[in-house]
């Protein structure tokens, strides 16, 4: 019976580290940015999960590779034209998660002061309402082979 106990435990201690964002954090997964030349455009992308017991907000994220970092949304117009929207915020819900993928609300890296090449990496902080700011090291990649258009966010729809 003890050694039953006792495996059941390591189990759930097992599965309750997979997966699940800290207790009392938020966290952001899966990101990666766009490729871009220097004074042009790229955008970033993640998944973040909110572990918090309390709503919070994107409020904004900063980067050293930009003139101006911004939250935006894309989505189509009435006329049938792809726009994109900044965004003063984004909620994410408690135990609740927000998506930034190509086509919907993303992290915009605009005026770039230097090339982001497939292979190299970027700073960029996400800055919250309530939690902490975050720091992420956000390796550059080929949209289309992360499901995005394959367009670099020069002068096109990230």
């Amino acid at each position: 019976m003890k050694k039953t106990f006792m495996f059941v435990l390591a189990g759930m201690l097992l599965l309750s580290a997979c997966g699940a964002p800290k207790s009392g954090a938020i966290e952001a997964v899966d990101y990666w940015a766009r490729s871009g030349l220097k004074d042009g455009n790229s955008a970033a992308y993640m998944r973040l999960a909110n572990g918090t017991v309390q709503d919070d907000e994107l409020i904004g994220a900063s980067s050293d590779v930009a003139r101006a970092v911004e939250i935006h949304l894309s989505q189509m117009s009435a006329d049938g034209m792809m726009q994109m929207i900044p965004q003063e915020s984004v909620a994410i819900a408690s135990g609740g998660g927000l998506e930034l993928k190509p086509g919907s609300y993303h992290v915009m890296i605009i005026g770039l002061t230097q090339d982001l090449n497939v292979g190299d990496s970027i700073s960029l902080t996400l800055h919250f309402k309530n939690h902490a700011d975050i720091t992420l090291t956000i390796p550059v990649k080929e949209a289309a082979d992360m499901g995005g258009s394959g367009m670099d966010g020069q002068n096109t729809m990230p």
